[in-house]
């Protein structure tokens, strides 16, 4: 068995949590994968094979991702890729997505026996359409966010089957996926959905208007998305990938054929993060 360490050493606990995850995968008898980048982080652990990320997540089994929410949506691009489970390991703030904490590292031996389950969460493509073309097409497992820059309202319509779903002034749009529901859009006020549900959500941000809510689509709509402002508008993928969409263009919303098979090594994860991270004050 081959598992691929996907650290983040910017959070503080990260690399004592890693070089403690080596240890008992070692122990355990498998084979662990780094990318070459932290040799050095890893230097005393001359069991570790190192190598391109892109390679070493294409040979693996599962993929380990070491750090908060943001690490994991790095980790679910090589995950979906290559169609590779994916366990988080929070050693953020809030980790909604992680299976575990840094104190529960035992666990990993489920990971020998698979004794665990595996959640497939879906994904959301978004193809930019200009003069009847794709320019460019993306690929998100939390969310797409469309806005103008410092918080300009805009009037954007939303689109689906070739209908008008919806014309809305606000400051911006978010398309979450289910387990997106739980990150932007939630703060948005939208609601949270259980992750193993499929569809889209669409909430606006800040919308000029006292009746404008959340909508659910089935997650066989297509969506299109139009803007009206004089000058550009910019959406960006799970918080990065941000592109340009000029007045004339178009954004095209599906569901994705790729998607992320995510390890719940204890079972009932998301309902404790919801009770224990959500519900309860962060400490």
């Amino acid at each position: 068995m081959k598992i691929v360490l996907f650290p983040n050493f910017r959070k503080a606990n990260a690399l004592p949590t890693a070089l403690k995850c080596c240890d008992i995968l070692n122990k355990l008898g498998i084979d662990i994968l780094i990318s070459e980048c932290y040799k050095e982080e890893f230097s005393d652990k001359n069991f570790v094979t190192y190598g391109k990320i892109d390679d070493i997540t294409r040979e693996c089994d599962v993929i380990i991702a070491i750090g908060g929410d943001g690490t994991i949506l790095k980790a679910s691009v090589y995950a979906s890729d290559n169609d590779k489970p994916l366990l988080g390991i929070n050693t953020g703030r809030l980790g909604f997505m992680a299976s575990m904490e840094p104190d529960e590292l035992e666990n990993l031996s489920k990971l020998k026996t698979h004794d665990y389950v595996v959640e497939t969460r879906m994904m959301l493509d978004a193809s930019l359409i200009r003069d009847n073309q794709i320019v460019s097409k993306h690929t998100a497992l939390n969310d797409i966010v469309v806005a103008r820059p410092y918080s300009k309202i805009t009037d954007y319509e939303i689109l689906t089957d070739g209908m008008i779903v919806s014309s809305m002034r606000s400051d911006g749009v978010v398309f979450a996926t289910p387990t997106g529901s739980t990150a932007y859009a939630l703060s948005a006020g939208g609601p949270i959905l259980e992750p193993g549900t499929e569809c889209i959500q669409l909430t606006p941000i800040c919308p000029h208007s006292l009746f404008s809510r959340t909508m659910v689509f089935t997650a066989e709509r297509t969506i299109e998305v139009k803007h009206y402002a004089d000058d550009s508008v910019y959406f960006s993928v799970d918080g990065k990938s941000r592109c340009e969409m000029k007045k004339e263009d178009k954004l095209i919303i599906n569901k994705s054929i790729k998607k992320l098979r995510l390890i719940d090594i204890k079972g009932h994860s998301f309902f404790d993060a919801v009770n224990n991270k959500l519900m309860n004050p962060i400490k």
